[in-house]
């Protein structure tokens, strides 16, 4: 049987500050080494000092994955020797005495399989190691402590996956909801990292290091899995360890021996006293919690009709739904709904245009308004829409400059339409034999307008002077 587990370091990247030190969480545009204090890199006298917005936010994360939340927390050391960690060990939690890191004892289910959540713990993240050079030979390794001290939440599932397809589905359940939940960002890099624990048959479990995606941990699981089995099939002993992810060569290859927990010589934390954790305050903190993704989906369905793989694609992505809430009222939410999933996410498709994006709510709302009373056709709609994406202009302003308004006089249109019968009379004359071949002139003619005719009227113009 396959046991596959997973461990989630999760940067809380909405924060200002590090987890016990005032440098910036936010390191990724500093020069190397500069943002950095005594505090974060251990320097002799300095004193680490708990960031409250991190306990909170761990708090958070911990309440939506339905975790028990402890009375009192408690931060530990945890010693190993590495060159991105600057104090030579590194403050972090874990359950000694009793369950004592932000929450324990969670689950959260995907396509009907309850993963268990072993813990959730805050602790601070190392700093980075760079590799320069164009060879093995000559390349040399750089160290970044600006990283050093950003705060993160570890989520350490339960061995309960059963396949690579069950972990992608969990990891995209993740991302959304830590989106939702505006703790992070899981596109910046390096914000959100997971390795995998495999084992087969009650052999020694494998820890997988080093994957940059989830689509290599994924291939990485399905391939450690097909190692283990041909060891096991020859008679070959599985050894712990801990395996890198080779991108290059899609194969996983030996990094170290596995360290037991005992290994890193936890001890508590002595400059951080125990933490007591106040039931109101915690209380607070669920109420303030936004809308869960599955009350939403359920919401967008029923209140607004909307179909189940719409609302299903908008309700997992923070970025859409809030846009859509801000847009949408109860007369045009579903047109709303279509525009943002059929065109919107199309032209807006990564990060970077996100950020980009000069598009606002009322955009939205105004053409959904101008579809719903047949004053432009869809096919221009999304004409305008790219235009509104790329300057902000309004869709007054965009509709006259790119002449997109509807062809609807029912003179012009039918000598347009007129046009379309005099050029195509060999679909003319199979319309009496095969009706639907008037749809193909109904094209014909939003050709000729560019999109323009109003698709109802001239449907109608055609069978009136084809078929009556």
């Amino acid at each position: 049987m396959t046991k596959i587990g997973l461990e989630i370091h999760c940067q809380l990247t909405k924060l200002e500050s590090k987890l016990f030190c005032p440098c910036k969480a936010d390191y990724r545009e500093f020069e190397p080494n500069t943002n950095i204090c005594p505090i974060c890199i251990g320097l002799p006298g300095s004193l680490p000092r708990l960031n409250k917005k991190a306990l909170e936010k761990g708090t958070v994360i911990s309440l939506a994955l339905n975790c028990k939340i402890p009375e009192k927390i408690s931060f530990y050391r945890k010693n190993y020797f590495y060159p991105d960690l600057p104090k030579n060990y590194q403050i972090t939690q874990f359950d000694a005495y009793g369950p004592t890191s932000i929450g324990s004892n969670g689950k959260i289910s995907i396509e009907g399989k309850e993963i268990r959540i072993r813990r959730i713990q805050l602790e601070e993240d190392p700093g980075r190691l760079i590799y320069e050079g164009s060879s093995e030979k000559t390349q040399i390794t750089l160290v970044d402590y600006n990283r050093a001290g950003t705060p993160l939440v570890e989520i350490v599932t339960e061995p309960d996956f059963e396949n690579p397809k069950q972990v992608r589905i969990f990891l995209n359940i993740l991302v959304d909801l830590l989106e939702n939940l505006g703790v992070s960002e899981p596109a910046l890099e390096g914000a959100l990292r997971a390795d995998g624990n495999v084992s087969i048959e009650g052999g020694n479990k494998v820890e997988i290091k080093n994957v940059t995606s989830f689509h290599d941990l994924e291939k990485a699981v399905h391939f450690e899995i097909t190692r283990q089995q041909s060891l096991v099939d020859r008679g070959i002993p599985v050894e712990l360890e801990t395996r890198q992810w080779d991108d290059r060569r899609k194969i996983t290859v030996s990094a170290r021996s596995k360290e037991e927990e005992q290994d890193y010589r936890y001890f508590l934390e002595g400059d951080i006293p125990w933490v007591t954790l106040d039931p109101q305050h915690i209380q607070g903190l669920k109420n303030k919690m936004p809308e869960s993704i599955s009350s939403k989906r359920d919401r967008y369905v029923t209140q607004y009709n909307i179909t189940e793989q719409v609302a299903d694609v908008l309700s997992s992505d923070k970025f859409y739904s809030d846009l859509f809430e801000q847009a949408h009222n109860e007369t045009n939410a579903k047109e709303i709904a279509n525009i943002i999933t059929t065109d919107l996410m199309g032209f807006v498709d990564t990060n970077e245009k996100r950020q980009k994006l000069k598009l606002n709510p009322q955009h939205l709302t105004d053409l959904a308004n101008v579809i719903m009373t047949n004053k432009i056709t869809r096919s221009s709609a999304k004409i305008a829409l790219q235009e509104i994406v790329n300057t902000g202009k309004s869709l007054s302003d965009v509709i006259s400059e790119l002449d997109l308004g509807h062809v609807s006089d029912e003179s012009a249109l039918s000598e347009i339409i007129n046009q379309v019968i005099k050029e195509h009379g060999n679909a003319v004359n199979e319309i009496k034999e095969k009706p639907e071949t008037i749809n193909f002139l109904v094209g014909k003619v939003m050709q000729k307008t560019k999109g323009k005719a109003d698709p109802t009227l001239t449907l109608e113009l055609l069978k009136k002077k084809l078929i009556s």
